[in-house]
């Protein structure tokens, strides 16, 4: 008996996707080849596209690193100014100043003058610095007192400022790895940057922060002393000392200055006769007879600065000390106080040399007159004791001119009453007075009369002495003459 399926049957029955022809069962084929088998592998495909993604933003990334360098280039400009310079004091000071001058105008802004509204806004809200560093500054006022003062400078970072309708950012950076060998000071650099078509205020700024900083040291005369390898100053700058305030016999001190003055506008005249250009003077004489205090005034006359060297500083050597000449701040006096004294304590510790003193004589003479000796450089040495003092010292060449600074003269008294008492004592009664009573000591010598003993003289320093002792009593000063003659 047979039965036969119905046409709905037919709708369950899965057909083999294999393919029946002339009795031949046939199969898809498989893939063949290597790659054909990743190709075909989606984990493959998704991998190579993850790769070629990063590649093209890698290079993207690349490309705007090189258009935005490239763009800096042409749009910006940077100037560096490292510690050692010295507009970098200069800088640091400035930006203080600037600072609180950009403060002082948002705060006391002028309400009737007309400006646009984006100044209006920059002068209302301007750059505003966030890492600051202190600074303190002393001042000496005429009555000789000190005064303090503190003030916020721009400390290691980022700051913006505005100049001269300018953006400049300021990048300070402190190097915490690498020291000064001179001072053991961090090394540090200040990076400016600005726009490219406004690098002209860079000239305006630098310009005026070495103005400021000129005015800070106006009138004073700077003191240098030798640090390790370097020159630094040595306390605040000092107020200049006239050279009428320095008493000397008649005809001295203006002796002095022209011979100066002469040496300052000869140098050419040196070089084409192929002559170091270097000048040194010896002033000597007996203590407080003012060769310090004419040191001080020439330096103030003719504007220079003053550097001290102390022959006997232990550390101070041959080489050290040659170094030194040869680096001096330039408008600057050389000075060596008391050189006699540098050499009178040595002795001999050891067949290698002396104890007492590490610069020898002969790196003295080096330094001073020697092949690597510095030139355009005026040197002053100062003793009590001329005797005590090498020929080799004080040769030509190495001191040029000996100037004895000796007792008290007439003229020299009658000249320092006048500076003390000239005010008051109108007729010069009580000068007479005064010089009468040193003539009848033997301080002075009387006029048309003998030198006095010269053990009986006395020094400038002396008179000024009991001039500030009776400041205002010219009748305390007569009274006390007797005090001024030497035991």
């Amino acid at each position: 008996m047979s039965t036969s399926a119905s046409p709905s049957d037919n709708k369950h029955v899965v057909q083999p996707s294999a393919q029946i022809s002339d009795g031949l069962v046939s199969t898809p084929a498989a893939p063949d080849g290597f790659f054909a088998q990743f190709a075909g592998n989606p984990f493959f495909t998704g991998g190579l596209g993850l790769a070629g993604f990063a590649a093209i933003l890698a290079g993207a990334q690349k490309g705007l690193r090189q258009s935005a360098s490239l763009l800096k280039r042409r749009l910006l400009v940077d100037v560096d100014i490292n510690v050692k310079d010295d507009t970098y004091q200069w800088f640091l000071y400035w930006m203080s100043i600037h600072h609180r001058r950009q403060l002082s105008t948002a705060v006391q802004s002028n309400p009737l003058e007309r400006v646009g509204i984006i100044e209006s806004l920059l002068r209302r809200f301007p750059p505003r610095m966030h890492h600051l560093s202190i600074a303190t500054s002393k001042t000496q006022l005429p009555n000789g007192a000190v005064q303090t003062q503190f003030a916020l400078i721009p400390g290691p970072g980022r700051h913006i400022l505005r100049y001269k309708n300018a953006f400049i950012l300021a990048n300070r950076v402190r190097e915490t790895k690498s020291m000064g060998l001179n001072n053991g000071n961090p090394w540090e650099t200040i990076t400016l940057t600005t726009l490219y078509s406004q690098r002209h205020v860079f000239e305006a700024l630098f310009l005026e922060a070495h103005e400021l900083a000129q005015k800070s040291v106006e009138g004073k005369t700077i003191v240098f002393t030798p640090r390790t390898a370097s020159w630094e100053k040595f306390g605040e700058p000092r107020r200049k000392r006239s050279l009428e305030s320095v008493v000397l016999d008649e005809g001295v001190k203006e002796h002095i200055v022209a011979d100066v003055r002469d040496f300052l506008r000869s140098e050419q005249w040196y070089y084409d006769r192929c002559i170091p250009y270097r000048r040194g003077y010896l002033l000597h004489g007996v203590p407080g007879s003012g060769k310090s205090s004419l040191i001080q005034a020439l330096a103030g006359h003719l504007d220079y600065n003053i550097a001290m060297v102390n022959l006997s500083e232990r550390g101070l050597t041959d080489d050290r000390l040659n170094y030194l000449i040869t680096i001096l701040p330039k408008r600057t006096f050389v000075v060596l106080e008391d050189v006699d004294a540098a050499f009178s304590g040595r002795t001999m510790s050891d067949e290698s040399g002396y104890r007492g003193a590490n610069v020898t004589f002969a790196g003295l003479l080096n330094a001073i007159d020697g092949i690597t000796s510095g030139e355009e450089r005026i040197l002053f040495l100062t003793t009590n004791h001329v005797t005590r003092l090498d020929a080799a010292l004080i040769r030509p060449g190495r001191v040029d001119m000996t100037i004895r600074l000796g007792e008290a003269t007439r003229y020299q008294a009658a000249q320092l009453w006048e500076r003390f008492y000239g005010d008051i004592d109108k007729g010069g009664l009580y000068k007479g007075r005064f010089l009468h009573a040193l003539e009848g000591l033997g301080i002075v010598q009387a006029e048309g009369r003998e030198p006095p003993d010269p053990a009986n003289m006395t020094s400038t320093a002396a008179l000024q002495g009991l001039f500030l002792k009776n400041k205002h009593s010219m009748e305390g000063a007569i009274a006390g003459a007797a005090e001024l003659k030497r035991s």
